[in-house]
């Protein structure tokens, strides 16, 4: 039997072909979501450009803080986007409900945390990155506009999420669509001052990003309402302490993955810094530009995050690993053919940004050491999907540990700082970190103990009392 619809169901497909059709009914509008969700960055960065390199420094170094927010918010959908997935993966779409309307509730609390934050310490903040004065007032303004709001921030991760581990990734991309335009178009005229609209500059790039989260979350809400396995009941609103554990659970280890990583990141952000202002411009256009390629990256974990947990909430373990793998090619394939792209067009992509050619140089070379590393960023990607889908949280954390402190952030200094390699020795040492964790990913996959059985054994318990303890300890021979 092939059943390919995904919505809410559980995907129970025979033939390679079979999967790989899935595979890319849930990827794509992915992809596509995270398309023009990097294309809102790619217009903001280019609108802010043409204020000044100071600014886009500013929003930069904004960035590099608002992304340890974004850990947070990031690691509460993903726990609920994995135990939505169990759930409907074991025919329990009241379960998923449930969990589903307690990650909004955490969302809420945490996106009030993370504002009263950011109103009291946005300055101590920023000055953590050791950025140069008008670069930091610039910074501290920017910051306070977007970050105060962040509960807007923190519900559209979480919503966007909850759809996900649905099945449903069409809502999200149309959402991200709206929220592209929305901001593009605020951004063309609170910066500049177009018609009767004020010239705010950089506070006007600010105003637009609150604004088109705000509509965001407003449609996301109107989405999760209306979706047959999502829609609000009453009741599921009073804090439920069992399914906030289990978020919490497994939701810590994916912000702690996400915090070594951003506050990796805000340490060699400082390296980078030091080399000069307008060395950190062109390595954050660079990054803007390079993060096209993650947008094909993170649409195929998403689709191995709801295959490998709704095939571990049925208990099909050899359907799971069969995803997994399948996900993790379709990737590697199409982002090589990004990465050729990066390589060869990196200096062309850099001048849209600026006229100034050293800072175009470093660009175009930064963009093509990140060409070559496409392949693994796409395994490191996909497989982390995957693992976090098999309630696996905490190896990716403890990988992207060793990974950025042990690697990237020591071989920034040697390279970029001791050696004066600069920003090309900046960009070896992203790639070569990105490299050795798919490989230890990679090795893991395929020793076969990836999954947590503990954790799939407290679903299978719950939902199907009849599975085995034998069946759960290994993988069922489906083929």
């Amino acid at each position: 039997m092939k059943q390919e619809k995904v919505k809410g169901k559980v995907v129970n497909a025979r033939t390679k072909r079979a999967k790989v059709k899935i595979i890319l009914v849930l990827a794509m509008p992915a992809v596509i979501e995270n398309f023009f969700q990097t294309i809102l960055g790619f217009v903001d960065t280019y609108f802010v450009s043409k204020i000044g390199l100071a600014e886009v420094s500013a929003v930069g170094v904004t960035n590099a803080v608002l992304a340890i927010y974004f850990a947070l918010f990031m690691a509460i959908g993903v726990a609920s986007n994995v135990r939505v997935a169990n759930a409907l993966g074991a025919e329990k779409p009241e379960r998923a409900r449930h969990i589903a309307q307690q990650s909004i509730l955490l969302s809420i609390i945490f996106g009030i945390l993370t504002g009263i934050i950011t109103l009291f310490f946005a300055a101590p903040l920023l000055k953590l990155m050791g950025i140069e004065a008008n670069v930091l007032s610039a910074g501290v303004t920017y910051l306070k506009i977007v970050a105060i709001p962040s509960i807007f921030m923190s519900l559209m991760f979480v919503m966007s999420a909850n759809l996900r581990g649905a099945g449903d990734t069409r809502s999200p991309m149309k959402v991200s669509i709206v929220i592209n335009f929305v901001n593009g178009l605020l951004d063309y005229f609170l910066i500049f001052g177009i018609w009767f609209f004020p010239e705010l500059g950089i506070v006007g790039a600010a105003l637009a990003t609150v604004l088109s989260r705000v509509v965001g979350t407003t449609v996301l809400l109107y989405y999760n309402q209306r979706s047959p396995v999502l829609s609000f009941k009453k009741q599921f609103w009073q804090p439920d302490k069992q399914h906030l554990w289990e978020l919490t659970t497994l939701g810590s280890p994916a912000a702690g993955e996400r915090l070594v990583m951003r506050v990796g990141q805000i340490v060699y952000f400082g390296f980078v810094v030091a080399l000069g202002t307008n060395v950190f411009a062109a390595h954050q256009i660079a990054g803007n530009v390079e993060v096209f390629s993650y947008m094909i990256g993170y649409g195929f974990a998403t689709a191995a995050t709801i295959l490998v947990g709704q095939q571990i909430g049925a208990g099909k373990l050899d359907e799971a690993v069969v995803f997994a793998r399948l996900c993790t090619w379709l990737a590697v394939g199409f982002m090589s053919i990004l990465g050729a792209v990066l390589f060869f067009l990196g200096d062309w992509a850099g001048g849209f940004f600026t006229d100034d050619p050293k800072v175009i140089q470093n660009i175009g070379t930064a963009l093509k050491i990140s060409g070559v590393f496409q392949p693994f960023l796409a395994v490191l990607l996909i497989l982390t999907g995957a693992f976090q889908g098999a309630n696996n949280t905490k190896f990716p954390m403890y990988l992207t540990t060793v990974g950025m402190w042990a690697v990237r952030t020591v071989l920034v200094y040697l390279l970029g700082i001791r050696l004066g390699w600069g920003l090309t020795g900046v960009w070896v040492a992203i790639g070569l970190d990105i490299a050795v964790r798919a490989i230890v990913l990679i090795v893991k996959f395929k020793k076969g103990n990836w999954m947590k059985l503990e954790k799939i054994r407290e679903v299978e318990s719950e939902c199907h009392p009849q599975t085995t303890k034998e069946t759960m300890s290994g993988t069922a021979n489906n083929y």
